[in-house]
């Protein structure tokens, strides 16, 4: 009874102009895929192919023809031996220059291993259990539309918010966390910013030095990914702790892994499944992190609930009680409909509630 691979492109649409220092975003393409055994259709898993245009490694004009070749390749495998067989096939099955389809094959087999329900890995938080604190994301803009974010962020009860700096002018974003600290102090409030590599290595020791009034937890990738020496020299003298989060794209074998995280010693690194190489690529980035002492947390890449999931999963399997950033299920007109949902600044998942696939009926 061999396994049956197929996918389906779906187009995700956000309820508003996402803007990060690379650009807006108002819609995604993503690639879902579907693993079954042969003969048995009605009970399938589901995995998720979310890469993001500039920043993931997949060569997305050869999505398509890379799942044609994977999904012909995996009618030769009939067994699923256990979480690590199946993490073991999809490494085998696809290309390291097509991450996501590693991530989305993953997560489908491990579905499919444990009976076709979304349950990706049986843990205190799948079985609704456990929820997984979260931080609140704020998307770049105007001023008045990062306020509103921000009052919304606090209303909904969230502890820590994180806001996307470097695309607008630099004295607004500084109003937007005067505001913030004025009515929050750190005590009651941790502030996470990212600025997506926008700050040159001329001026970002400056920048670091100002928003360092501002009691920062923490800064997402203060400069371009690439530019080794100048990270390390910022990660030692920076008044805010550096997480790495660009900088780990695209770095494949564990020796590289080491040296990166050895040379540049930052206080954190960022982990996105999709762009880095799947469950098996992260569960390794944090291995070689803790030997280290350097502390991480998880984060979606603008995944869809399918990938959320599978990351929110991921993530329940280590103890941690850091805020994780997985709050962008509710980013889409067109998400799935889910057991996922965020109640005072934090992830659960509220086995009343279903999966709804309606927009893939002919699919699934």
């Amino acid at each position: 009874m061999s396994l049956q691979l197929k996918y389906i492109k779906h187009r995700l649409r956000f309820r508003f102009a996402a803007g990060t220092s690379r650009g807006v975003l108002t819609e995604k393409d993503i690639w879902i895929l579907k693993v079954s055994r042969s003969g048995q259709s009605q009970v399938f898993g589901l995995g998720e192919c979310a890469p993001l245009i500039n920043l993931s490694p997949d060569n997305l004009l050869g999505m398509e023809g890379e799942l044609d070749r994977v999904a012909l390749k995996i009618q030769e495998f009939n067994l699923l031996e256990g979480v690590e067989g199946c993490l073991k096939l999809a490494d085998q099955l696809t290309s390291l220059e097509f991450p996501s389809i590693c991530f989305g094959l993953e997560t489908a087999l491990l579905d499919l291993l444990h009976g076709g329900n979304r349950v990706i890995f049986p843990n205190q938080f799948s079985r609704g259990q456990q929820s997984i604190p979260i931080n609140g994301l704020v998307w770049m803009g105007d001023k008045e539309f990062m306020l509103q974010q921000v009052n919304e962020k606090i209303r909904q009860g969230f502890t820590c918010i994180k806001l996307k700096i470097g695309a607008i002018d630099f004295e607004q974003e500084l109003s937007v966390l005067s505001y913030i600290r004025k009515s929050f102090p750190d005590k009651k409030l941790t502030l996470r910013v990212d600025a997506n590599g926008a700050f040159s290595p001329e001026e970002a020791m400056q920048k670091l030095e100002v928003l360092s009034e501002f009691d920062i937890h923490s800064i997402e990738q203060p400069i371009a990914a690439g530019q080794q020496d100048e990270m390390a020299r910022l990660c030692t003298s920076s008044p805010i702790p550096i997480a790495l989060d660009e900088e780990l794209i695209g770095v494949i074998n564990r020796v590289d892994k080491e040296i990166l995280l050895e040379k540049i010693n930052p206080k954190f690194i960022i982990l996105k499944p999709t762009l880095i190489g799947g469950i098996t690529s992260t569960r390794e980035w944090i291995e070689i992190a803790e030997a280290n002492n350097i502390g991480w947390w998880m984060t979606s890449a603008l995944e869809s609930n399918i990938g959320l999931n599978a990351i929110a999963q991921l993530t329940a399997e280590y103890q941690t009680q850091i805020p994780q950033g997985l709050g962008t299920g509710g980013l889409y007109f067109n998400n799935f409909d889910s057991p996922l949902k965020i109640s005072q600044g934090t992830l659960q998942y509220d086995l009343s509630n279903y999966w709804n696939y309606s927009e893939l009926e002919h699919f699934t």
